[in-house]
């Protein structure tokens, strides 16, 4: 197994290192300042777009609806478990290098929402089809058309075997056993070195049957589902890590002072400053773009869906996900871990995942250690089902267009994703998180190129929707 991790570590170090951050963040560059800034200058305007329906336009699900399949996507243990593992190996300062991946990727997100609409295609039944490899077939040109099949195929590969399934099971089975059952007294059985307890067990089970339940009934149900639980655990878990700042308000300083101190490397010695940057760079950006999906191409297969003809509104609606995700959720979590040392007593005692964060949980506030860790487990639970299920639509979006929409391989495939789920909580934390990421990278990389290649479709649709919104206010109503 160290054998296997090891080769893991070199495809992911390939697969994130300088050319991939220079193709996401450059391409989060061009599109910022060929948009003007955009996502600063019609935040407002998107946040208040984000919760008001359109009439009129064709679709599957409202624009909120599929708002809340995105981020019930993205809203995980990315920003959990992710956030934590981030800052264990890049220091405080990948909290940095997120926050600013997030701001360039706001806009990425917002091309990527555009382009989905500007090129879906509804079929007789009025079901959606959109996302990269719509926009890169058709934008791009035929010619094309083999990178967006590759597109597809790491989207599908993402979905069954990485961010979609098992690194969320993983991570409400650990928050579940870290709960009831942290000292593993209770084991059912074992797999080489590793002790898997009632607790584990019962949980992929009763995570794996909701899963089914919900994904057979296609993006309404699980529209239905996310407009519900989504808003809510959000909410419910930004309220908590607010009032653990507060009540650690005084530590605030020290954790931002370090966050900017390890993001260039200041901490380390001379010698080492460079690497030290670079290591937080790449698990900021990394896992930033894990928790956002900013760049992957995985949000405008949602937003294809939106009931909408405007392609510009549904992007300002799409890039708000990544606000919340990142820029709030993700934040609140690398603080809340700051202010209570929880990085450090976590290097002390060898803890990782959902642990480091559970510990934040439960020294943040005056409560005992069994509450935070109760509410940990329950935010974690309800993010990482949500994002199974988003995944479940964009894999098998990915393959209805390879497939050209056969229901029969549709159906397999939802009992394989199913099948990934279950077997999930059996892997390595480390090596299935790793591959999530290699899937990620491999999956970004046909979008990005077609991202950059359709950039000035994306300024010249924005341009031309703000034209129109001077003579038709009504265009934002």
């Amino acid at each position: 197994m160290d054998k296997f991790n090891e080769i893991l570590g070199q495809i992911n170090d390939l697969a994130w290192g300088v050319p991939m951050l220079c193709l996401i963040m450059g391409t989060g560059i061009i599109l910022t300042v060929r948009l003007g800034g955009l996502q600063f200058r019609k935040l407002g305007l998107a946040l208040k777009l984000m919760v008001k329906s359109e009439e009129g336009g064709e679709g599957e699900v409202s624009s909120f609806g599929a708002l809340c399949t995105a981020m019930a996507a993205t809203i995980g243990t990315g920003n959990i478990v992710g956030v934590a593992g981030a800052m264990m190996v890049g220091g405080p300062g990948a909290l940095f290098w997120m926050f600013i991946a997030a701001c360039l990727g706001m806009a990425t997100k917002y091309a990527e929402g555009l382009l989905a609409v500007k090129y879906r295609t509804i079929d007789s039944k009025g079901v959606a089809l959109g996302g990269p490899f719509l926009y890169i077939e058709k934008g791009m040109g035929p010619k094309w058309k083999w990178l967006a099949k590759l597109f597809a195929i790491f989207g599908i590969g993402a979905g069954l075997l990485g961010i979609g399934t098992m690194t969320q099971v993983n991570g409400i089975t650990a928050a579940v056993q870290n709960y009831f059952d942290p000292e593993k007294a209770n084991v059912l059985f074992s797999i080489g070195e590793n002790d898997y307890t009632w607790s584990t067990v019962i949980a992929a089970v009763v995570v794996t049957v909701a899963v089914a339940l919900v994904v057979i009934g296609g993006i309404q149900r699980i529209a239905s589902v996310t407009t519900i639980v989504v808003p809510f655990m959000a909410i419910m878990y930004v309220v908590v890590c607010v009032a653990i700042l507060i009540s650690n308000i005084s530590a605030i300083p020290d954790a931002v002072a370090s966050i900017f101190r390890s993001a260039f490397g200041l901490d380390a010695a001379a010698g080492g400053m460079l690497g030290a940057l670079f290591v937080a760079m790449q698990k900021g950006v990394a896992r930033g773009v894990f928790s956002n999906e900013a760049g992957l191409g995985s949000a405008p297969i949602a937003a294809a869906a939106a009931r909408t003809k405007e392609p510009v509104r549904q992007g300002l609606i799409t890039m708000t996900g990544t606000f919340m995700d990142t820029i709030i959720i993700c934040m609140m979590t690398g603080l809340t871990i700051l202010v209570t040392n929880s990085h450090v007593t976590a290097a002390a005692k060898g803890m990782e995942g959902a642990e480091i964060t559970a510990n934040a949980f439960g020294e943040g506030l005056p409560w005992s250690q069994s509450v935070g860790s109760f509410i940990l487990m329950l935010c974690l639970a309800f993010f990482a089902f949500t994002t199974i299920l988003g995944w479940d639509y964009y894999s098998e979006r990915c393959l209805a267009y390879l497939t050209k929409g056969n229901m029969t391989a549709q159906k397999v495939f939802k009992w394989l994703y199913v099948l990934a789920v279950l077997i999930g909580p059996f892997l390595t934390v480390t090596a299935v998180w790793t591959i999530a990421e290699i899937l990620n990278g491999f999956m970004a990389i046909p979008n990005l190129i077609g991202l950059l290649a359709l950039s000035g479709v994306v300024a010249a649709e924005t341009r031309s929707f703000f034209a129109r919104l001077k003579d038709d206010p009504k265009l934002v109503k």
